[in-house]
């Protein structure tokens, strides 16, 4: 079992234990972290965002560099 599968069983297991106030406040909670995580987004600039997404792109196309290799180039620079 994947350590968030495991996180999301037991998430569930202690819901099943609270009552509806208690479930509220945990909703209040989650619904914080899922609006910071857009208004993090929302505040990078434009053309970071469009860096970012043709990034995602390119390495969902496969046009990425191996680890590898960009170590070894990494080492060759800087070693000048």
């Amino acid at each position: 079992m994947g350590a968030t599968k495991a996180i999301d069983q037991q998430i569930t297991d202690r819901l099943a234990n609270l009552n509806a106030s208690q479930k509220k406040v945990i909703l209040t909670v989650v619904k914080g972290f899922a609006q910071e995580e857009e208004n993090w987004w929302n505040e990078v600039e434009d053309a970071a965002q469009d860096s970012i997404a043709k990034g995602i792109k390119e390495a969902d196309q496969g046009k990425v560099t191996p680890h590898k290799e960009v170590m070894k180039r990494f080492k060759r620079w800087a070693s000048k």
